[in-house]
């Protein structure tokens, strides 16, 4: 009795392999779903993969499941040239978007930052997929479309609302019809399907998260795509901050982006648990925003078993930069982010990958995993790295690439290299006290992420070993001991910057309105000497809570 027993058991066991691997055999020949799950001002080591003391329990499940990426990166470091990268595989400073355009004419230096957007031509992940068998779909933040102003919304078939302006009945009309608009425009640019889109982000008298609201959208999406192939841009709106800004909008329910709704959506752990969680877990408001994204997330995956399509449905999870440095080329809390895939028909899983990668490489890796015929004008900026898939030890690139406004970077494993050349516009600007031209050097479209967190932001040029120095402190690019390395450097970002057509950069591709080092040392000067200032009206002032830049 006992041998029948075992035969029995030991047969069922093979018979279940056998299932099993034949599901993902055949799952491996089909094109798999593809869902890309965003998230908004990500710092890679405020993540729990990473090491960070946050809860995130369904995060931990998909590196458990699938690749765990350590080199991952940000190509621009603002929301929207790094959500125009992920959607088309294009450098924001490749657009030729009318926006991008009208403000760097071609034949004058780039200026990448808020001033790209998706072009009219559709050449994008959402169009060319769409053209290749797939349902497309779009939730969440957008943030590549025109900027709604007073004197072009009849344009786009929408009502202006004032920022900041007060509740009343019509402005939740006004809030509920641009939504359904904002659907449309999407669609128009070549995505099947758009549901509960946040335009940018959010705003009074609607401001506050709602994940609830985005993940609902997706769970439908999802259910009715199910039998495939379909691909899911899902943006979440957090952990855009600053972080106090979570646990306020856990107290507000029925706040969207389409105004605020008639009923409680309840299809995600009640929002009272939250803060339950995180208090037995140890932590505090501050770290309240994490697990509530992290329940999102769960929901995704939970939705994918349910289905029983989870083997075939590659998820990626990525920030749109870090937050501390956004602004910048930093590496560490800016261009680099956490990343984690899971593909169980195509990946093996509890992989650890430490090879460059960056956000220009994942569009060029859908299209291959679809098998996508592309239009002969399609340009893209990455590769594929699908052979990290089998391989995750064997490198695909030399090197990353960044720009941020007047900055560039190039960065190998061990090395990074920034560069910053202001145009010849914007130093006689600067020379004739244009404040707007030098408070935008000062911002977040400059560069040089405000210039707070780093002494050598305002150098012409900044080297760093990485491998000595991973928080790119000591600048070595005037030693002469270094001279070798950062001309190999320089030869490496010229290599890249000549990609772009007709579009110079300092004394790399000189003309047009390119200015190369030594040229505006004065300029320069200046800001260190207002960075100074700011810091020492900054020293021994307090948080009430910890924050982020908006």
């Amino acid at each position: 009795m006992k041998r029948r027993t075992f035969l029995k058991t030991m047969s069922l066991a093979i018979g279940a392999a056998v299932f099993v691997e034949s599901l993902r055999a055949d799952a491996a020949g089909r094109k798999p779903n593809i869902i890309f799950f965003l998230v908004d001002d990500y710092d890679k080591p405020e993540a729990s993969v990473y090491g960070g003391k946050v809860l995130t329990p369904n995060l931990d499940r998909l590196a458990r499941e699938g690749v765990t990426f350590h080199n991952a990166h940000m190509t621009s470091t603002v929301c929207t040239p790094s959500r125009y990268t992920c959607l088309t595989g294009r450098y924001a400073g490749s657009s030729y978007s009318s926006v991008y355009l009208k403000e760097c004419p071609p034949g004058q230096q780039g200026l990448p930052a808020f001033n790209v957007a998706l072009e009219d031509d559709n050449m994008n992940v959402g169009h060319v997929l769409a053209h290749n068998g797939y349902a497309t779909g779009f939730v969440g933040k957008y943030h590549v479309g025109p900027r709604i102003e007073e004197d072009n919304c009849a344009e786009y078939g929408l009502h202006y609302v004032p920022k900041n302006c007060e509740y009343s009945d019509k402005v939740n009309r006004q809030f509920a019809e641009n939504e359904k608009r904002f659907r449309q425009l999407i669609m128009d640019k070549g995505f099947t399907w758009a549901k509960n889109i946040y335009w940018e982000n959010t705003k009074a008298p609607f401001k506050g998260h709602n994940p609830e609201w985005t993940i609902d959208a997706a769970l439908e999406f999802i259910e009715k795509h199910k039998d495939g192939p379909f691909y899911l841009h899902y943006a979440t709106t957090l952990l855009h901050g600053p972080n106090g800004e979570w646990a306020r909008s856990l107290n507000k329910p029925l706040v969207t982006g389409e105004g605020i709704i008639e009923e409680h959506l309840n299809v995600m752990p009640e929002r009272s648990t939250v803060m339950e969680r995180i208090k037995k877990a140890g932590l505090t408001e501050n770290e309240a925003g994490y697990l509530w994204m992290d329940d999102s997330l769960g929901m995704l995956l939970d939705k994918l078993d349910e289905l029983r399509i989870a083997e075939n449905t590659l998820v990626l999870f990525i920030a749109d930069h870090g937050s501390e440095m956004k602004g910048s080329l930093y590496k560490n809390r800016g261009t680099e982010v956490p990343c984690i895939m899971r593909w169980p028909a195509g990946m093996k899983k509890g992989v650890h990958c430490h090879e460059l990668i960056q956000n220009t490489d994942f569009v060029p890796t859908w299209f291959e995993l679809a098998g996508a015929r592309l239009p002969d004008r399609y340009k893209i900026d990455g590769l594929s790295i699908t052979p990290l898939f089998t391989n995750p030890k064997k490198p695909v690139r030399e090197y990353v690439y960044g720009e941020m406004g007047a900055a560039r970077s190039i960065k190998t494993k061990d090395w990074s290299y920034i560069s910053l050349r202001y145009t010849t516009d914007q130093i006689d600007s600067v020379r004739s006290n244009d404040n707007r031209v030098i408070k935008k050097l000062q911002s977040l479209s400059g560069g040089i992420s405000r210039g707070r967190s780093n002494p050598n932001a305002f150098k012409y040029d900044q080297l760093y070993n990485l491998s000595k120095d991973p928080l790119e402190q000591n600048n070595l690019a005037p030693n002469p001991m270094y001279a070798a390395k950062l001309k190999e450097m320089k030869e490496l970002l010229t290599t890249e910057l000549k990609r772009f057509a007709n579009r110079p950069y300092g004394e790399f591709v000189p003309r047009g309105n390119a200015a190369p080092a030594g040229s505006f040392d004065d300029i320069l000067k200046n800001m260190r000497e207002s960075l100074k200032q700011g810091a020492r009206k900054k020293k021994g002032t307090g948080h009430r809570e910890k924050t982020r830049d908006r």
